[in-house]
């Protein structure tokens, strides 16, 4: 598996992202003499490019190069007049960002497995470009809607390496799709009131991160670290619960940091999580979870493979294609292809098998059986190999030799239960319901709200602040993908 090139030095989380690069990027971009849109973009083009450096410098060519394949078959895709020819130039574009996606992703991988059977083959060991899953995946796209002519291709080399470098979502997502902002990257505007509400949300992101994220990662890192045959049942799943809250917190805290930066600069990102953890199946889960992800299979791989057309087996196989590459886009690791396929299996059979008598059962019993099943795919998405992911979920069903309860289970309870409280409280639709029941009743409580959220964003943003600087646990969990 390649190893991640890591990105300690510069994160939204970060001490020198909040007071040195968006500091200055604020001064340079809203400055009195920066007034036309061309100068704005380029100004947001450099500084996206210096985020994504401080990544790496070894591997900035990298998406430079991303970005010169990208524009230039664009170009010639979108005035290319000649059928066949349109369609050789697509596919030489699809291939060149596939192919530097494997060499950089998945060769060091496929020599592993290789060494295995012929020991005398070399493992070639890779550091992972911070971020190449998402800009490939955008710079495909974009030529692929020239292709399709959902969207006209693009003149400005600046336009096509902003839409791609665009800080906010360059290196976790969301995923976005050129027609989204393709008019706002020529004809946007910034007002107060958007960088009021980018700010929000922003700072609920920040605190999604640092307050909730990073606590229940310790937690499940406390948990998972532990042999087979001494976790209990009770430490098993504290920590897989504890981790189910991280990924969540961790991925839609970034998201939501992306989206209200975004905004500041008069983007409009789409929303990349709708509250999973309510779903009463998998396939409901899979609608709200990473939803850039699955819209960009949905549109790009499964309904050009055929979709729902077909007989049933054409169909099957179509939706087993799709999760195989929706698990090994995640990472070159055997626990993500069968990630990937515990994901197909699942959905296949809500599909054409159980899912009528799933939607017979009461809600209760259908949001259970969808949690634990969520739970159980990201022991084995969490797990360094099957083999560990196999022992971790035994232990969860008591199949271990361990007791069912132990020392360190109580110490993780005691530490954690305020975050894990406000983990299960947070990952509910409680705050958009709150806001509704206002607006209903209007009046003295809306005016209250309303002067209430500014104090409630800075006690939050002050204490996500204080736990940052006291804390050195801080990673960011996509930033591996």
């Amino acid at each position: 598996m390649p190893r991640n090139g890591g990105w300690k030095r510069m994160t939204f989380s970060s001490v020198l992202f909040l007071h040195v690069f968006f500091v200055g990027l604020l001064v340079c971009y809203f400055a009195p003499f920066v007034r036309r849109r061309e100068t704005k973009n380029l100004v947001l083009l450099l500084f996206s490019l210096a985020f994504y450096a401080c990544g790496g410098l070894a591997y900035f060519p990298l998406i430079l190069l991303s970005i010169g394949i990208n524009y230039l078959f664009g170009r010639l895709v979108g005035s290319c007049d000649d059928g066949k020819r349109k369609k050789r130039l697509l596919t030489v574009a699809v291939t060149l960002n596939l192919l530097m996606l494997f060499c950089f992703k998945y060769l060091g991988f496929l020599t592993e497995n290789l060494h295995l059977l012929i020991p005398t083959l070399p493992v070639l060991e890779i550091v992972l470009p911070i971020g190449i899953s998402f800009y490939t995946f955008q710079g495909l796209s974009y030529v692929v809607d020239v292709y399709r002519g959902d969207a006209r291709s693009e003149k400005s080399l600046v336009r096509v390496a902003l839409y791609i470098a665009l800080f906010p979502q360059l290196v976790a997502g969301p995923i976005v799709r050129y027609t989204t902002v393709a008019h706002e990257i020529g004809e946007r505007s910034e007002s107060w009131d958007e960088a009021y509400a980018g700010t929000v949300c922003f700072l609920l992101g920040f605190a999604k991160k640092i307050l909730l994220a990073n606590p229940l990662g310790q937690m499940a890192d406390s948990a998972f670290s532990q042999s087979g045959d001494l976790l209990t049942t009770g430490l098993a799943w504290l920590g897989a619960i504890a981790y189910t809250g991280q990924i969540y917190f961790d991925f839609s805290g970034y998201s939501d940091m992306a989206i209200g930066l975004g905004r500041i600069f008069g983007f409009h990102f789409l929303e990349n999580f709708s509250y999973p953890y309510i779903s009463r199946s998998v396939t409901e889960f899979w609608r709200r979870w990473h939803i850039s992800l699955s819209s960009w299979f949905r549109d790009y791989v499964y309904i050009p493979l055929g979709g729902n057309r077909g007989n049933r087996a054409f169909q099957i196989r179509n939706l087993a294609i799709v999760w195989m590459l929706t698990g090994i886009w995640h990472g070159a690791e055997w626990t993500f292809i069968f990630w990937g396929v515990y994901y197909a299996l699942l959905l296949i059979g809500e599909r054409y098998c159980w899912g009528k008598t799933l939607e017979k059962c009461p809600a209760v019993l259908r949001h259970g059986y969808a949690l634990v099943l969520v739970i159980f795919g990201w022991v084995i998405f969490r797990a360094p190999t099957l083999t560990a992911a196999w022992d971790y979920a035994a232990a969860m069903l008591g199949l271990s030799s361990a007791p069912f309860w132990c020392g360190q289970a109580s110490y993780l309870l005691r530490q954690y239960w305020v975050e894990l409280l406000f983990g299960v409280l947070f990952s509910m639709p409680l705050l958009p319901r709150v806001k509704e029941r206002i607006a209903e009743k209007g009046g003295g409580l809306f005016r209250a709200a309303g002067a209430a959220t500014p104090v409630v964003l800075l006690f939050l943003a002050g204490l996500s602040y204080i736990s940052l600087l006291s804390s050195g646990f801080n990673p960011f969990i996509y930033f591996q993908f």
